[in-house]
């Protein structure tokens, strides 16, 4: 057995990578204040070739020398919009036909292995900021709401590690993957 090297990977190039048919899922992050985050959330949607990403209210924006250091270009591939309002974000969204799917602890949250989509087309997965979570305004509006299990002692995962998990997860069940 033997690492790859890149050039065996046979991964697209930027301009190939904006050309190419897109996983219909749009990332939303809901005030995510670490940098560190956004870049990584970047990252995993180039992996996952996403429709792109809506940045709302403090989450930063690209170029940021801290997000590039996680997102090693991936701002370059994946498209982003910037919004003042998450809940305008979302709306948005939904006008355009998008399912919201968010994904946070609440009485209501489906487990993500029980969660079943009823039309895998066009998603919105909303992240939450990392100490508050997606606003109670966004829980309000959103079509399903969805929660990872966990079995230790933590209360919740990181959200970059979060959005890895649901979008793979969610791609299978779309059959995109």
């Amino acid at each position: 057995m033997r690492k790859l090297k890149n050039i065996e990977l046979n991964r697209l190039n930027i301009e190939d990578f904006k050309k190419a048919e897109k996983n219909p899922v749009i990332l939303v992050l809901d005030n995510i204040r670490s940098l560190s985050n956004i870049g990584s959330i970047f990252r995993t949607a180039d992996a996952f070739r996403l429709q792109g990403i809506h940045l709302c209210g403090i989450t930063a924006s690209p170029p940021h020398r801290e997000i590039q250091k996680t997102a090693l270009g991936a701002t370059e591939s994946v498209d982003w919009k910037y919004f003042k309002s998450t809940t305008d974000a979302v709306l948005k969204l939904k006008n355009d036909g998008f399912q919201i799917l968010v994904l946070e602890q609440t009485d209501n949250s489906i487990s993500l292995k029980n969660f079943v989509m009823t039309t895998p087309n066009k998603m919105a997965v909303i992240l939450g900021n990392e100490v508050k979570g997606v606003s109670d305004e966004v829980l309000k509006i959103a079509d399903y709401c969805i929660e990872i299990p966990q079995f230790g002692t933590k209360h919740s995962f990181n959200v970059a590690v979060s959005c890895g998990i649901v979008l793979w997860d969610l791609l299978l069940k779309m059959n995109r993957i």
